[in-house]
This record gives C-alpha cells, structure tokens and sequence, in this order.
C-alpha cells in the first residue's frame, strides 16, 4: 500500500485541491492507498477539510515540517511512503514513475518544480534558475518526495534539528543506500511566497540561509520566511 503523507499548517485554501489531485491520481495508477494529513497546530478549518476529503487526521502541536512529516510517516501503513506538501499537485505520472524508480532499485526520489500560473513573471524565471542549481546536484525537493518505508527508517526520517533544508539531509542519507531519482515530470506547487513577499527580500532571507549554514536551519525564530504563518486569502 502507498501511504501519501500531508503535512499542514492553517491550508484551508490550498489542502482540498492537493487532496484531491493526490485521490484522482492514486484512482488512475490503481494501487490501495490512504492519505494522511498531519496538522501542526492549524488555528483554521485545516483539519475539518482534512477529515472532509476522507483522510486520516494526525495532530501534533511541534511547528516544524520535519516533525510533522515524520509523524504522518509513523502513523501510515503502507511500505511506500510519499511525501507531499499541502500546496503541491501532484498526478498520475509522479506516482507510476515513482513506484518504478523503487522497483529498479532506487533508494527514493522527488520531482522538478513549477509553480501555478498566477507567479510573477519574475518569479518563473528564479525559480528556474534556482532549479536548475538545485536539481544538476541531484537533491529533493521537500515539496514531494518518496522512499520506502525500509529505506526511510533505515536513515531515521527526516533530521529534526533542522527546521528548513530537512529534505537535502534526507536526499544525502538515502543516496547512501542506493540511486536517488530526479523525475521528469514537474510538479506543481503554490508560488504564494513569490507573489506574498518582494524579489529583495526573498534574496535576502535566502541569502542570510545560505550564509548560515547548517546553523541557520536549527533555529525556527531566523527562518520567518517558512514560519512566518504568511497565507493567501483566496487560491489562485
């Protein structure tokens, strides 16, 4: 069974279209699945739209995106587990060819990103960019990502002394067992923070991460720009 692992914090807007993209591609690949929604301390109808669509609801009260996922990750059943961000689209494709990439051997993998039609042009063009660098070393992103359940406990899940950048350890420690696989079919998710927040300040809160280092990602108070609690009033 694959296990489809949601975290969430206040995603009224944005969860119902993830939980149904992740239904209506699970329906098309045809395997037995269940969908878990972790929800860290949401203060909105994040968990009755949860329990709304059919998924199983856990709570945790940690506001921490490594916690949250490695709890969906304790309480799931199945021996495949993925991993997708509460703003993120998935289909058909991300699910076949992830399934494949395990069965010939692969120790897990992610997806390239797009973001939804409304992003500033500007910010198609950094993501790009960003990507670009990103994806050439062969790293996943924590918007999805897949592992089985062997694997993933073999590595301890994902590290929660981070706060941010838990999914590049996670990539790195499951590049040790086996091929981490990149596929080619993008994902979708939100630009909400290209169209919430300007081009100098995303530069700048990046930059401040990069400089930091691995200290940086240990602190949730100097990462505002993933714990800010910063959401859209409508979806796009």
């Amino acid at each position: 069974m694959i296990s489809f692992v949601v975290p969430a914090y206040n995603e009224e807007l944005e969860l119902p279209p993830t939980l149904q993209a992740i239904r209506q591609a699970a329906a098309e690949v045809g395997e037995p699945y269940e969908l878990i929604v972790v929800d860290d301390g949401s203060t909105d109808n994040t968990v009755a739209l949860a329990r709304a669509a059919g998924a199983e609801v856990v709570t945790i009260a940690r506001r921490q995106i490594a916690a949250a996922r490695n709890a969906g990750a304790r309480q799931a059943r199945g021996e495949i587990l993925f991993f997708v961000d509460a703003d993120t689209r998935i289909n058909a494709i991300h699910i076949r060819d992830g399934l494949d990439a395990l069965k010939k051997g692969c120790s897990g993998g992610s997806a390239r990103i797009v973001s939804d039609h409304a992003t500033p042009r500007w910010g198609h063009l950094v993501l790009k960019i960003l990507s670009a660098l990103y994806f050439a070393n062969g790293l996943g992103a924590g918007a999805f990502i897949f592992t089985t359940r062997a694997n993933f406990e073999a590595i301890g899940g994902f590290d929660e002394q981070y706060f941010a950048g838990e999914e590049v350890f996670l990539s790195l420690a499951l590049k040790k067992i086996g091929p981490f696989k990149i596929l080619r079919e993008p994902m979708v998710t939100s630009g909400r923070k290209l169209r919430m927040h300007s081009g100098g300040y995303l530069w700048w809160r990046s930059t401040c991460i990069v400089l930091g280092g691995k200290r940086a990602c240990r602190s949730r108070g100097k990462l505002d720009l993933w714990y800010d609690g910063k959401r859209e009033s409508k979806t796009t």
